[in-house]
């Protein structure tokens, strides 16, 4: 293998066991004697990645890094796709070679260097504070778009009001910070998606040493000036308008600071930002303010909230509008209803179970493993009543030196504009008390900046049979986190006998089912993937 990643030193090399493109059977392998070799290189400026044996380059394999992607198949293996042209240069296509390697550490070297061949492909590292020409992590795995209208959306001085305004999260940052000075006093920080800059004033406030504002939107210009207003203050921030995969930082953080997280702790993305930065900028042992997320998940029972989505498709179900029979389209829009995540504040008295929690440790985790998320579920249920789906929330933690302090944004704690979140089933469960409820949720990130969230629940059904296995009742859902409904601003005071006997009330079962074949065969085995339980109460 070659000494560098850097273009500086023409070339890089690694031995494969064998590559082979998809769109034919040409297939290369290694022996003893002629050893398959891919090779990163710079000719005349262009970075490409090409594959060669007994010195001679495999024609057909090579690859434009800057119209290449590389994609993970397995811990051996991976897959290169890059665009080509045919010979008149009027049409473009997809081609993929498959790459096989010796072992793990290879794989992972492999990897890290056709990232930084990439990154360098359309330009080299700028002074510091600039922006590279490359092409960012950001912009590889984000929609334009979306990207587009999230920076327009954080770059408006309401939102930032807005969340300004959520006092428990600005006074917990403001607490956690300032009751460990210890922490910040003389140290260089970053401030990873400093938004208004106010805590990069907070950590300024602290004593840092340093303060380094990166904030991509418009809202880096208000900054300064919020910054320059302040000026005791902001002599030592420094505002750099840029994304956390871009920019250049002068030295190294002692710590990072940043508000990350979204609807269900990972909505928008911006954790694996922080990550990013983690890589990127913190010193080995570095704080990160916030250190730990957790998600908390407990079934729970309510069939106002069941009901009330239910209705809102009853007007696919006239057959006379204007002389058009509309039922056609009741099943899409019944499943369209019930794939958008509830976004409230609930009454916590409606939670059937004990929570559970998935923890996400930010000093350890990886960017790659907030792309898929997969966490078993198991519970017992304290009550007999219908289960409507599964409530979530998250909380996330200061671990200061002399104060640890959590922020959090669960059902009956003060409310945030977080709220917390609820995936409803099409289908509810019927459960007894003590029984057991096991299943599955997946969330797979997409390129809008949000998550697709896959949620099944089971239970073996009482009576005849049970002292055999049972028979198990099921229901799934398929919901997109990116498109939630907002339904309220405080929870909804619910009667006693709600609370006691909520399967008694507003009887739903003459609401019809969502007809199966307006799923398609992908949503269905997605679906209906069994889940393998989890033995304790957290899940890491």
């Amino acid at each position: 293998m070659g000494d560098s990643t850097g273009h500086k030193h023409k070339h890089l090399e690694f031995t494969l066991v064998a590559v082979s493109e998809l769109s034919s059977s040409s297939s290369v392998s290694s022996s003893s004697s002629t050893p398959v070799i891919a090779r990163f290189s710079a000719d005349d400026g262009v970075a490409a990645l090409r594959f060669h044996q007994s010195s001679e380059f495999i024609d057909g394999f090579n690859a434009d890094l800057g119209t290449s992607q590389l994609f993970k198949l397995g811990p051996l293996q991976s897959l290169c796709v890059s665009e080509s042209a045919d010979t008149n240069k009027e049409k473009s296509y997809s081609r993929g070679v498959s790459i096989r390697f010796r072992n793990e550490e290879e794989s992972r070297g492999f990897h890290s260097a056709f990232e930084q061949w990439q990154m360098e492909s359309e330009g080299t590292h700028l002074p510091n504070g600039d922006i590279s020409v490359s092409k960012s992590k950001f912009d590889n795995k984000i929609e334009p778009s979306s990207a587009k209208m999230y920076f327009h959306y954080y770059g408006q001085l309401l939102h930032q009001q807005n969340m300004l305004q959520d006092y428990v999260r600005t006074g917990t940052y403001y607490a956690a910070v300032i009751e460990n000075r210890v922490d910040f006093t003389g140290r260089v920080v970053v401030d990873v998606g400093a938004g208004s800059g106010i805590l990069s004033l907070f950590a300024a406030q602290a004593g840092a040493k340093h303060v380094y504002a990166v904030e991509a939107s418009e809202m880096a210009d208000y900054a300064r000036k919020l910054i320059t207003g302040n000026p005791t203050l902001g002599q030592r921030i420094t505002v750099i308008k840029g994304k956390v995969e871009e920019v250049e930082l002068p030295e190294k953080a002692d710590i990072l600071i940043s508000e990350p997280m979204g609807t269900l702790l990972v909505n928008e993305r911006m954790l694996e930002s922080y990550i990013i930065a983690r890589d990127r900028f913190l010193v080995p042992n570095g704080k990160m303010f916030p250190s730990t997320g957790r998600i908390h998940m407990a079934p729970f029972s309510d069939e106002y909230l069941f009901v009330e989505i239910a209705n809102k498709a009853l007007f696919w179900q006239q057959q006379n509008y204007y002389g058009v029979d509309l039922t056609p389209l009741y099943g899409s829009a019944f499943q369209g209803y019930f794939s958008q995540p509830v976004v409230d504040a609930f009454d916590p008295r409606l939670l059937v179970c004990l929570p559970m929690c998935h923890v996400l440790n930010f000093n350890e985790i990886k960017e790659e493993d907030l792309y898929e998320i997969d966490i078993p579920l198991k519970f017992t249920a304290s009550v007999g009543t219908r289960v409507h789906g599964l409530a979530c929330w998250f909380d996330v933690l200061f671990n200061g030196s002399t104060v640890q302090r959590w922020l959090t944004t669960a059902p009956g704690a003060p409310t945030t504009h977080w709220y917390q979140i609820r995936c409803v089933l099409s289908q509810p469960i019927y459960v007894m008390a003590g029984q057991e409820i096991t299943g599955r949720l997946h969330m797979i990130a997409h390129n809008a900046q949000s998550y697709t969230i896959y949620l099944t629940l089971s239970a073996k059904m009482w009576g005849p049979g049970a002292e055999q296995g049972g028979i198990i009742q099921t229901s799934s859902c398929k919901l997109d986190l990116k498109e939630p409904y907002y339904r309220m601003s405080q929870p909804q005071p619910y009667t006693m006998a709600q609370d006691q006997q909520p399967h008694q009330l507003l009887q739903a079962q003459d609401i019809p089912p969502i007809p199966t074949e307006d799923l398609d065969l992908e949503e269905l085995e997605l679906l209906q993937q069994p889940s393998e339980p989890l033995g304790a109460q957290q899940h890491q």
